[in-house]
């Protein structure tokens, strides 16, 4: 009897082990949202977009699995991956950082 046991107000209950996996990826997966419009962040072209506005550039370095962004006003760099499914958590928090009140990431069961 393998599983992971999952406790809950009204009681607890043996999961078996993929179905546990399949939800904790579920409950783990994170969103980028532009806390001025209250989008989500869906795409590249429609984070670019913003962070241009927000005076990013796009910096063509030497890497080409990479999308970068730099700003003239600071030696801040923004790397992501080209692939947008590759796009998480990681990435997200680091735009975060480097954008102060203009991004924010959740959960995405919250949304």
């Amino acid at each position: 009897m393998s599983g992971v046991w999952v406790f809950k107000k009204e009681g607890f209950r043996l999961m078996e082990k993929r179905q546990a996996e399949g939800k904790a990826h579920s409950l783990n997966q994170k969103i980028l949202v532009h806390l001025p419009s209250g989008e989500v962040i869906s795409s590249y072209s429609m984070l670019e977009q913003i962070l241009t506005n927000l005076g990013w550039e796009r910096y063509y370095g030497r890497d080409p699995q990479l999308y970068q962004f730099h700003k003239h006003s600071s030696t801040d760099l923004i790397s992501l991956p080209k692939d947008f499914s590759k796009f998480t958590s990681i990435y997200m928090y680091d735009i975060v950082i480097k954008n102060p009140n203009v991004f924010h990431v959740r959960d995405m069961s919250t949304t």
